[in-house]
């Protein structure tokens, strides 16, 4: 029954009821109740179908006001993730685009070897975080994910640009059933993915990555590997300092109660596990 009948009905029962209730009564049973019992019983009958009504009523309602709230959440999100793409690329994104510009201008003046080589590690170093930070704003500007399939359709798309930008080809093993994650793992999982495959893309020079993802037991534990078959790079450089997307990932693991490995080798390529209920030490 719709809303619009819904309020019909409440507007118009009352009336109804007692209408019929009086005809009933003073037609058929007028000699079997009397004149008291029958006051009595005509509230008691509007009060009751009343109420079985309105309970519809209110349970729309309701629907209806966190269907609103939740708007509400989503737009005000939005809001502040636009407020802050705004500011790292008032801010931070132009800085590094100047500081770009700075090092092309030192370059041209006359500079011994060794301050040569440390002026392209710090061009690296700024075309890295630039790069990052371009990253950030995109995904800021993206609309927030909300519950439904739209979280596993991103993973995707990044799978899908990875292919187009750098050519290295994506397998997904994706075995989490729907319902399994709340949507706060959603998104935090999503985030890890998408910046470990960031990382394959800048640094790995791979040619395939594997995604692995299922479920460990019904309690909801669930177990996720990021494989590339790329060159690898040493337990130091992994851990460094400015290695902030590793950081990232750990950070948001960590976070959510998870386990977070990374393990790589020079020419072996790197493996990244989050697993939820498992040995955070294995």
């Amino acid at each position: 029954m719709s809303y619009k009948w819904l309020k019909f009905f409440i507007m118009w029962l009352p009336v109804i009821v007692v209408g019929l209730w009086e005809y009933v009564r003073h037609v058929f049973l007028l000699p079997f109740i009397s004149m008291e019992l029958g006051n009595f019983l005509a509230p008691a009958l509007v009060f009751l179908i009343t109420l079985t009504l309105t309970r519809g009523l209110f349970a729309k309602l309701e629907q209806m006001q966190e269907a609103l709230q939740r708007e509400r959440l989503s737009k005000a999100s939005f809001q502040q993730r636009e407020q802050l793409a705004r500011e790292l690329h008032d801010g931070i994104s132009q800085s590094l685009f100047l500081l770009s510009v700075k090092l092309d201008r030192l370059e041209h003046t006359e500079l011994n070897d060794e301050a040569r080589e440390t002026t392209e590690q710090i061009r690296k170093t700024v075309k890295h975080v630039y790069e990052d930070v371009r990253q950030s704003i995109a995904n800021l500007q993206s609309p927030a994910v909300v519950v439904d399939d739209s979280w596993l359709n991103a993973i995707y798309s990044a799978a899908s640009d990875l292919l187009q930008n750098s050519g290295i080809h994506v397998q997904l093993d994706w075995q989490l059933p729907e319902g399994v994650l709340t949507n706060k793992q959603m998104v935090e999982l999503q985030a890890i993915i998408r910046e470990a495959l960031m990382n394959v893309r800048k640094y790995a020079q791979a040619t395939e990555v594997q995604v692995i993802c299922h479920q460990l037991d019904e309690d909801g534990n669930f177990d996720c590997e990021i494989r590339d078959n790329g060159v690898g790079a040493e337990s130091s450089k992994i851990e460094a300092k400015d290695r902030y997307g590793i950081r990232m990932m750990k950070e948001r693991a960590e976070q959510m109660g998870w386990s977070f490995r990374i393990t790589s080798a020079k020419g072996e390529g790197t493996w990244i596990r989050i697993m939820s209920g498992g040995d955070k030490n294995e």
